[in-house]
């Protein structure tokens, strides 16, 4: 299954894209040499905002990823939002991932909550508790509860979150986007176990988190 009703390019970037092409014409129509580092920026632009279609597995009893990135954190600890013991996965996307944010599970969005916080390095696990973030929690049709945070970094200053409470988001479908590097902590009942490992690169949607054991 694909769900895929937006833009290969995504809004967010419409703009910096447009912009950087331009100018990158403009200077390429006046000389090569002085064009190539506007180019190579309008090139990274557009790397940045890309936002393709991902397979999105059906299985109810699974967690997908909500981002792209590497996973820097598998840890049980007290989800601070809920006031509940977790299962904390947390991903890290450099400037070269997708920034686009996905729903790991089809459920009905119970609370969002916005802190606003510093930007030290989202790789640092003090980010999860000091930046800026924007916490959604999810209930599951099981009954389950599942938090999902998006955390700005270093270079992130723009935690975009389209989702309000009380919809209910299919699983991989789009609900936010942070600009330019930054970080997403998924908390999970105990009662799921990872199937992911530290240092391993996920894709939004594709990737499986965690699966409720039986």
């Amino acid at each position: 299954m694909k769900y895929y009703p937006h833009p290969i390019l995504a809004k967010e970037g419409w703009l910096y894209i447009g912009l950087s092409t331009v100018i990158a014409i403009l200077l390429l129509m006046y000389n090569f040499w002085v064009a190539l580092p506007f180019i190579l920026i309008a090139t990274f632009i557009i790397q940045f905002f890309r936002d393709p279609p991902r397979n999105i597995p059906s299985d109810p009893n699974i967690i997908l990823s909500p981002a792209d990135g590497k996973v820097i954190c598998i840890e049980e600890c007290q989800d601070v939002y809920q006031n509940t013991p977790a299962l904390k996965i947390s991903i890290f996307m450099n400037v070269f991932n997708v920034h686009s944010n996905r729903s790991p599970a089809d459920g009905v969005v119970e609370q969002l909550n916005y802190i606003p916080g510093k930007f030290v390095n989202a790789d640092f696990d003090k980010a999860s508790v000091e930046n800026e973030r924007n916490a959604m929690i999810l209930k599951l049709a099981n009954g389950d509860k599942i938090t999902c945070v998006q955390i700005a970094g270093l270079i992130a200053r723009r935690i975009l979150c389209y989702t309000k409470v009380g919809a209910s988001l299919s699983r991989g479908e789009r609900y936010g986007f942070i600009r330019f590097g930054s970080r997403v902590d998924v908390y999970l009942p105990l009662n799921y176990k990872p199937l992911v490992s530290l240092g391993q690169k996920v894709k939004a949607t594709e990737n499986i988190l965690a699966k409720l054991e039986a």
